[in-house]
């Protein structure tokens, strides 16, 4: 049994790692909860527009925080061998390879996004009445995409080095503004114009830009030690970014085929029915958002416990540290599972303004999602040991066989050739995570991800 289980004192420090990035998602999904709240209060079709908005949004931060998750392999490897250079260029990846993607992010949000948005509504009922509503969020919404690059890369740089009390602070921060700022906007109390979906699109504006200054100031006056000086900020290591970029390649595809799968999904549950459907399927993310706070928890604890380990050389420490890290998330999952359980009664509270049919969609798939929490936060935990060391692989061939072979076939013969609805739908689709697991598996046994990246030539102290 001591092959596979850590001493309390390891799993004390994979929890103090991993609290505080719970900490912070539960915050922000809590406030997305009430945003939810505030919105569902315009009917079912507003919450829809938001909602098919919101697939968008999710697309291009999938994006970008897979850019950071690369940039982040390395940084966390620099941190346990101690060479600031590696770590700001590492960090300098995050920010440049962010600004060239939001080119892309801006013609969506203001170029053509009902093109964009249409996708996601097609069958559907109330398809126009839907996507005018999400084209007005989505426009607002572009005006996001600076501030979210610099959040995503100076939040994720310092959980990487450990330092994970002050997302939490300015996340925090973050959030009660956008509370506050959407109950102004949205029904405009406080003498403020009513702007409703705009509204809602706004507070977040706001709420970024004062976790952006946040941030920036932290950096000037702290300097972590992936921050470099003013001077040297241009200064690019090439050969170094195209490492780099090896590595985020094979993650890009991993996460964008499971994030352009998701949205497929979404769009054939959307096809469905009306608003009713997509409003309650909306809810119920917004509800299981409580509990998939323990995937950024048990990612960040084990890219940090592993990494730095790697990274300083300690190979054989790393190796018993994964055995260890999979059996304690298996334990955490199903307590996940109950954690799922105890939040379907918050729809009938939270969702009252919504019509019934959308809120019995939404309790079922509260339901179902909280089943496969010991599934998913195990499958996520492979993920993380696999990236720690570089190994990008294991990703690509499970979410392309998973996704591409399975799910995505999958969803469009449900979809086609049977009258079942989106829960069912739903159900059925996620036990491709099984498989996946299986797959995860065998390939970890090779232990391809069992290496130092800290320590190639070139890299400088």
């Amino acid at each position: 049994m001591k092959k596979f289980w850590g001493s309390l004192d390891f799993y004390k420090r994979a929890i103090l790692i991993a609290l505080p990035v719970m900490a912070q998602a539960l915050i922000q999904n809590l406030v997305s909860l009430v945003d939810n709240f505030m919105v569902s209060g315009l009917g079912d079709v507003k919450m829809s527009g938001v909602n098919i908005a919101g697939q968008i949004l999710f697309l291009f931060m999938i994006f970008l925080n897979t850019l950071c998750m690369g940039g982040g392999i390395f940084l966390t490897q620099f941190f346990g061998a101690g060479k600031k250079y590696g770590m700001c260029q590492a960090f300098k990846f995050k920010l440049f390879s962010g600004f060239a993607a939001v080119i892309v992010y801006f013609a969506v949000c203001w170029i053509f996004p009902r093109w964009c948005l249409s996708f996601l509504v097609r069958g559907n009922l109330q398809a126009e009445a839907i996507l005018d509503q999400g084209e007005k969020y989505l426009f607002m919404m572009g005006f996001c995409g600076i501030p979210m690059i610099i959040c995503y890369a100076i939040g994720s740089s310092l959980k990487e080095i450990g330092r994970v009390k002050i997302p939490l602070i300015v996340g925090t921060i973050s959030t009660f503004v956008n509370v506050a700022f959407n109950w102004i906007f949205i029904y405009g109390n406080l003498g403020a114009p009513r702007l409703e979906v705009r509204g809602a699109a706004l507070a977040t504006i706001i709420a970024k830009s004062v976790e952006t200054i946040c941030y920036v100031i932290y950096c000037a006056r702290v300097k972590p030690k992936f921050i470099c000086a003013i001077s040297e900020f241009f200064k690019l290591d090439f050969s170094l970014f195209g490492e780099i970029f090896k590595k985020c390649s094979m993650m890009l595809f991993s996460e964008m085929v499971w994030a352009i799968a998701e949205s497929i999904t979404v769009a054939l549950y959307n096809g469905r029915g009306g608003a009713d459907v997509v409003a309650g399927m909306a809810a119920s993310f917004a509800i299981s958002n409580l509990f998939f706070v323990s995937f950024g928890g048990v990612t960040t604890a084990t890219g940090v416990i592993l990494g730095s380990t790697l990274g300083a050389g300690k190979l054989e420490e790393a190796k018993r540290n994964s055995r260890w890290l999979l059996s304690g998330g298996a334990v955490f999952g199903f307590a996940m599972l109950l954690a799922g359980f105890a939040t379907i009664p918050l729809v009938d509270v939270v969702f009252s303004n919504l019509s019934e049919t959308a809120r019995a969609i939404t309790r079922l798939m509260v339901f179902v999602q909280a089943l496969y929490m010991p599934a998913w936060v195990f499958i996520n935990v492979q993920f993380a040991i696999s990236r720690a060391g570089g190994d990008t692989i294991m990703g690509m061939l499970v979410d392309g066989i998973g996704n591409l072979g399975i799910v995505i076939p999958g969803m469009f013969f449900m979809a086609l050739c049977t009258p079942i609805g989106p829960v069912a739908m739903y159900a059925i689709i996620k036990a491709v995570e099984f498989p996946k697991i299986a797959i995860a598996h065998f390939w970890l046994r090779k232990e391809r991800w069992l290496k130092n990246l800290a320590s190639a030539e070139g890299v400088q102290s």
